[in-house]
């Protein structure tokens, strides 16, 4: 019969090898795991803020959109009060200037029958001169 001796090399490879796993483990492994594990939180985070950045960006920018949007319906309103408030005070302007119109008239129609009247007695005057001088020239004589 063979004997058999058992070998113990095998089962010391064994320990040896969980050892190197065990070591490697602590050593290498979880480590290495960690630094990935910080790097995704930092990414996550990084991509929480930039979210919440862009969120805001956009709240402002649609608050900004609003604000100018608003702002052009005031200026719009207020283009045309002034429009309105220029046409009423021409309105009024003109309305003034009708209504002084026909005392205008009177006050020149007063003014040119007053001339008149000094020209009707000028000429009245001049005329008996006029026709006396007339009648001496056809007669040719003078005339009383």
């Amino acid at each position: 019969m063979v004997k058999v001796i058992p070998d113990y090399t095998m089962l010391i490879q064994m320990i040896i090898f969980l050892a190197l796993i065990f070591v490697l483990n602590i050593l290498l492994y979880k480590p290495i795991l960690s630094i990935i594990d910080r790097r995704k939180k930092q990414l996550e985070e990084s991509e929480n803020e930039i979210k919440l950045f862009n969120e805001s960006v956009e709240k402002r920018v649609a608050e900004y959109e609003e604000k100018l949007k608003q702002a052009k319906i005031k200026a719009t309103e207020l283009k045309k009060e002034i429009i309105q408030e220029g046409a009423n005070q021409a309105k009024n302007i003109v309305d003034a200037v009708r209504n002084e119109i026909p005392v205008m008239a009177r006050e020149f129609q007063q003014k040119m029958d007053k001339e008149v009247e000094k020209a009707k007695l000028v000429l009245d005057s001049h005329s008996k001169e006029l026709s006396v001088q007339i009648a001496q020239k056809v007669l040719g004589r003078p005339v009383q």
